[in-house]
């Protein structure tokens, strides 16, 4: 299948913490709006917006809880972060409507949203200091390292369930893997496997700041810490090897002239009258720069997260559609989702800025559509543009996809 199964690792059921408890019986798992609540009461976010400047100030006093070191924060261990959260869209019809999209199934924007929640609620879970109800702690997603489906289809009328725990620490940072799994007949099946990072900072969001050290205890819990390091220093590498920084590996270059060679016009008379300018595009093919589409946001309060900034699931929703509606117009048939990739968010959205997305076709493979987003802020007073996050989106296509080509080296 040219779908990447899912790597179900599930820790023990005993490790199922929740955030609410039934009083008898089977614990009652909270829903995405519990999460989202119980984010505000632990920053101490306002629901109002004209609130929100004097909530901030408020958060100032919370300096004088932070660690000096590392080593003065109780360890924890994987369990200690495990949380388990349902979505009800099987069991409560009235909150299907969010979810639903016109082919009538599950809107992946909003579970790129409800991942990006979860994940920072089990950071705090991580992180939370007894007898303390507020965190001087604010995590904020820097990464979205991977997300693999193994499921096409997401059903909007059964019951989600959503996993997930610390699974690697650093100093400032904690990755977290996350589960989707949907009830079909009685049993949860895996949907998707998300790997986030998250960094934690000051009261004010100013300044890194130090997070509760993580001990790994079985065997399988060594293996995915393990596997947590060795990402961060593939992501390191990954960084390092930018064409900005790095001349393109052998291999590169000849793919780049291969593909140079493959668009030249040689129908011209005479050897040597070939010339870099006369190009001509090979057959059941497109050129780069007209696989394009673009889009604008209004970033209005309704979308701003618990520091009062643009939610970091709200641009990931936004720019998860125009890849989509990019990969759809491109590929003439409807595309579905099988990999997100490296999401790197470079700077904060602040509420009231005007959101520049551009989405583009940048590579194909039989019916595979790679999109690359690029999101950027235009500060109106300045008239600056400033690049905030980049997204790559994987979608395969119901038929076979024409052929991407540059026109240019860049």
């Amino acid at each position: 299948s040219a779908y990447r199964l899912c790597t179900m690792r599930k820790l023990p059921s005993l490790l199922a913490r929740t955030l609410t408890s039934g009083t008898s019986g089977s614990p009652v798992l909270p829903d995405m709006s519990e999460v989202r609540s119980r984010l505000r009461d632990i920053v101490g976010a306002s629901t109002n917006w004209r609130d929100h400047v004097q909530a901030m100030q408020e958060r100032k006093a919370l300096h004088t809880l932070l660690a000096k070191r590392q080593e003065d924060l109780p360890p924890r261990r994987m369990k200690d972060s495990y949380l388990e959260v349902i979505l009800p869209l099987g069991s409560q019809p009235e909150i299907r409507e969010k979810y639903l999209n016109v082919h009538n199934s599950v809107r992946f924007g909003r579970i790129l949203e409800d991942l990006d929640s979860l994940g920072v609620l089990i950071c705090y879970t991580h992180t939370k200091q007894e007898g303390q109800p507020r965190s001087p702690l604010s995590i904020v997603t820097a990464l979205v390292d991977k997300i693999n489906l193994c499921k096409k289809i997401i059903y909007p009328d059964c019951d989600i369930k959503f996993t997930g725990n610390v699974s690697w620490v650093g100093r400032t940072s904690m990755e977290v893997k996350m589960h989707m799994l949907q009830l079909h007949d009685g049993d949860y099946s895996p949907v998707l496997d998300a790997t986030f990072v998250m960094v934690a900072r000051d009261p004010e969001n100013k300044r890194p700041a130090f997070v509760n050290p993580l001990v790994p205890e079985t065997p399988e819990e060594e293996e995915i810490f393990k596997q947590g390091e060795l990402n961060k220093v593939k992501r390191i590498d990954f960084s390092t090897a930018s064409l900005l920084k790095m001349a393109p590996t052998a291999e590169e270059r000849n793919i780049v002239h291969d593909i140079f060679l493959n668009t030249l016009d040689t129908r011209q008379e005479g050897v040597g009258t070939v010339s870099f300018r006369s190009r001509k595009l090979p057959p059941n093919s497109v050129w780069m720069e007209d696989a394009k589409l673009k889009g604008l946001q209004i970033c209005h309060p309704q979308e701003r997260n618990i520091f009062n900034r643009i939610f970091g699931g709200f641009l990931m929703r936004k720019a998860f559609e125009l890849g989509w509606a990019t990969a759809c117009s491109y590929g003439g048939s409807r595309p579905f989702i099988v990999s997100v990739d490296d999401i790197m968010f470079q700077r904060p959205v602040e509420v009231g800025s005007l959101l520049l997305l551009s989405a583009q076709v940048c590579y194909t493979e039989k019916n595979y559509i790679q999109v690359r987003v690029h999101s950027e802020v235009y500060d109106a007073d300045t008239r600056e543009h400033q690049t905030t996050n980049i997204f790559h989106f994987t979608f395969v296509s119901e038929n076979e996809v024409p052929q991407v080509v540059p026109k240019t080296y860049g």
